[in-house]
């Protein structure tokens, strides 16, 4: 089977549609933009399967929903308050958004596609970006530059070697 190309297409064009399908009881996938996911999920490389949300929505739980500005953000759940608003951070973030109304809610994310296959819940990394990660947030600049260290002496680089940005 001949591999289909790839299109760019505006995401305030294509994301409507998309939201049509879940209302309508619909999984649909959609390639990972942006870097607020990272490391869990890259852009471009990763995808998401998402669908209209059939449960309480909980803490972990990837979100998919749109801001009052009108721009359509995917970030984890970090807490959900007593009148049911959702607090959500990005994997790659330390700052946490919120308070999200569930009605701003579209869809939750069921599996993602991330080096090479597909996974869900039970899998090491899904548990361990929805539980441990999200503890780990006022670590996560310093476990950052950690992982980078290592990325650098992985690649034969010096550990000290200025990064660009």
């Amino acid at each position: 089977m001949e591999e289909q190309p790839k299109r760019i297409v505006d995401t305030q064009t294509f994301l409507p549609v998309l939201i049509d399908l879940v209302r309508e009881g619909h999984t649909v996938a959609l390639t990972i933009t942006g870097h607020s996911m990272t490391p869990f999920l890259v852009h471009g490389r990763d995808q998401i399967r998402f669908c209209r949300p059939d449960h309480p929505l909980k803490r972990g739980d990837m979100a998919f929903f749109r801001r009052r500005n009108g721009a359509y953000v995917m970030h984890r759940i970090c807490r959900v308050d007593g009148e049911g608003r959702y607090y959500l951070v990005g994997d790659e973030q330390t700052v946490i958004e919120g308070p999200i109304l569930p009605e701003q809610v579209f869809g939750v994310v069921t599996q993602v596609f991330r080096k090479g296959r597909w996974i869900g819940p039970g899998d090491f990394w899904w548990d361990f970006f929805a539980g441990p990660w999200l503890t780990l947030l006022p670590l996560r600049p310093m476990l950052r530059r950690v992982y980078g260290l290592f990325a650098r002496m992985k690649r034969g680089e010096p550990a000290h070697a200025d990064r660009k940005g």
